[in-house]
Formats: C-alpha cells, sequence, structure tokens
C-alpha cells in the first residue's frame, strides 16, 4: 500500500505565509471558528474547503484527505 502524504490545516496557513487572524479575514470566517477548524473540532463544508484551497495555494485533497501521487 502506498502512503498517503497529508499535511495539516495549520501546516498548509503557515506555508501559506498567513497568521490565523489574517487567514479568518480572507476566508470571511471568524478567528474561532479556524481555530475549531485546525484543532479538528469541526469540519468545513465542501465550498469552505475549497476556498481554503484558493486562499493557501494548497490542494484541499491533502490537507483534509491525503492524496496519492499515482
Amino acid at each position: 500500500m502506498q502512503a498517503v502524504p497529508r499535511i495539516s490545516l495549520k501546516a498548509a496557513r503557515v506555508n501559506a505565509g498567513l497568521s490565523q487572524k489574517k487567514a479568518a479575514e480572507m476566508l470571511g470566517i471568524s478567528k474561532a471558528t479556524l481555530q475549531n477548524y485546525e484543532a479538528g473540532s469541526t469540519v468545513p463544508n465542501i465550498l469552505m474547503s475549497k476556498k481554503i484551497e484558493e486562499v493557501y495555494h494548497f490542494p484541499a485533497d491533502y490537507i483534509f484527505f491525503g492524496a496519492s501521487y499515482a
């Protein structure tokens, strides 16, 4: 079985050079909501996942599900 690369939501944000406050502003959500996403307390819906992908410039599949390099 092939390893599935995955990156945490926080790591994706940090790699994008964004603070929680700035990322939350860009996503149109509260900082608390972003903190819940990063902690795994809540999960963003598909529309928010796509927005995160756009803001972080990183495929959402690698953040939320892992994706193989097939």
